[in-house]
């Protein structure tokens, strides 16, 4: 017959949580699991591995815009201190996007700060504050990697019939980062700003 009352060891043993647990990976890097989403291995293979990149580099990028949040100074502090951190939100939206796909495309995205530092190819800023002009072209060097890179991969995506890659790429990573283009550059416009010439 079963007991309807726990002693208090028992009670103790089902309220501790069970903590420093370890246990083998259930899916090693690089492996893809197959999904039944009536995509090729070959395509969902190459989505993959083209999305960990972009992933990388998306998450290089939106570190860059909370760093230059953090950083900028001068007389156009207050705008872009609120520009830089709706940018960091909108790529933020972007990366859990991206991780995503990679997960239901059968793959595992890439998600540690040491491993996004090893696969981006956006140049690393110094750790120092660098002048509004400086953080500009960096962020827009920035862009165009990442634009340059989900062009050629939603072609990629396209040619091989994943249409949600595709999709994924142009409605909303090429179109949110040409907006952020358009917003970023228009700072370093060199304009009067009291008297027209």
């Amino acid at each position: 017959m079963p007991k309807a009352i726990l002693d208090a060891d028992e009670i103790m043993q089902h309220a501790t949580p069970m903590a420093h647990q370890q246990g083998h990976e259930v899916q090693p890097w690089g492996h893809l699991i197959r999904m039944p989403i009536a995509l090729s291995e070959v395509a969902c293979k190459e989505s993959v591995e083209n999305l960990n990149q972009l992933l990388a580099d998306t998450m290089t990028l939106r570190d860059l815009y909370k760093k230059h949040h953090w950083q900028v100074s001068g007389h156009t502090f207050y705008q872009l201190h609120l520009l830089f951190d709706k940018h960091y939100a909108e790529q933020s939206k972007l990366i859990d996007a991206l991780a995503e796909r990679i997960q239901l495309l059968g793959g595992v995205s890439i998600a540690m700060a040491p491993d996004v530092a090893e696969t981006t190819i956006i140049p690393r800023p110094p750790r120092g504050r660098e002048p509004v002009p400086v953080q500009i072209s960096r962020l827009l060097h920035a862009h165009e990697i990442v634009l340059k890179e989900a062009r050629t991969m939603a072609r990629l995506a396209a040619d091989r019939d994943d249409d949600g890659t595709n999709d994924l790429l142009v409605s909303d990573v090429i179109r949110t980062n040409e907006l952020q283009v358009w917003f970023v550059a228009e700072h370093v416009v060199d304009t009067p700003v009291v008297r027209a010439e």
